[in-house]
């Protein structure tokens, strides 16, 4: 997956910015692929190195290292309570913007935006870390559709591989799935798009009211994105596998992690009790969205404590 080209690797300000934040070292961090930045946040206990490190792995969208979308008013925090959790086990994670995050990459973005991108970036952050005397395992923690960006990277470098939340589903299959259970009718659509995608390589007239999905800047990542069968790439890893989900996820159900663990069943597979797509525990099923748009709700501790044993073993 991974071209051969001038990777670079900086730092801000030269050398990494160490802080103590509520106890929390960490340090800011910028990885360049080729021009795509990927600034991002590496919190570790310098005391105990050398050390596993965590790799996260967005999901869909444009999360940010914390694992908000501004744009969507999604303020979970989720992505930096899980880092902060598992510094408090002695256990490193670094987590980054996404390519499209960042301002500077929207130039490039916007013109050329394939699913493999995505990969590349991965492979280019395992690169950095590898060079890194301060961690001598590598974890990928792949969450939702990052869950397939992690196990197409993870042969390039890591030592184990967390899916999390992942779909075992197409990109296109999982994208009708969702749709139908909103209105069957767009779904219908939706499914007749992407049998035209496929076929001819575009989509003449895409239904309005499916635009944020199939609108001509988007064709690119979804023509390489729907390629991959994340039941068929799961096989491919040699290295120990945790396959995770939450039993109140709305977005991807236990069945996904099921049929992964039955692609893989030398894997590892734990349903997380009253755990959202959002990593959160749910005291009631009422706050399952409220939890999207607010970072007050904490992370599973059940989640916390299955990937600590999983990482530490």
């Amino acid at each position: 997956m991974k071209s051969i080209r001038l990777n670079i690797f900086i730092s801000l300000a030269c050398t990494c910015l160490v802080f103590a934040q509520n106890d929390i070292h960490s340090e800011d961090i910028l990885i360049l692929n080729d021009s795509i930045q990927l600034p991002g946040i590496l919190t570790y206990n310098p005391d105990s190195t050398p050390t596993t490190l965590a790799i996260f792995i967005q999901g869909s969208g444009n999360p940010d290292r914390n694992g908000n979308q501004l744009a969507m008013n999604v303020k979970a925090n989720y992505i930096k309570q899980l880092a902060e959790s598992l510094f408090t086990k002695n256990i490193a994670m670094f987590r980054y913007d996404k390519r499209n995050v960042p301002v500077a990459n929207h130039k490039y973005v916007f013109v050329h935006y394939k699913f493999e991108d995505l990969v590349d970036d991965v492979e280019t952050i395992i690169e950095f870390f590898k060079m890194d005397a301060r961690f001598n395992k590598i974890v990928l923690i792949g969450h939702s559709q990052g869950s397939l960006v992690g196990m197409l990277a993870a042969n390039s470098g890591a030592d184990r591989f967390v899916s999390l939340s992942g779909l075992s589903k197409t990109a296109d299959e999982a994208i009708v799935w969702q749709l139908s259970k909103q209105n069957q009718g767009l779904s219908e659509v939706a499914a007749a798009h992407f049998k035209e995608l496929k076929e001819t390589g575009e989509i003449k007239d895409p239904n309005p009211f499916l635009i944020s999905i199939f609108a001509k800047a988007n064709l690119e990542f979804l023509r390489s994105y729907m390629m991959y069968d994340p039941t068929e790439v799961i096989k491919s890893l040699n290295i120990p596998v945790l396959i995770l989900n939450g039993d109140k996820d709305l977005q991807v159900p236990v069945d996904d992690a099921e049929a992964l663990h039955s692609a893989c069943p030398d894997a590892t597979l734990q349903i997380i009790p009253n755990m959202n797509h959002v990593l959160k525990h749910l005291v009631e099923d009422t706050d399952n969205m409220k939890s999207y748009f607010s970072p007050d709700y904490p992370v599973s501790e059940d989640l916390i404590q299955s990937l600590v044993s999983f990482i530490k073993q």
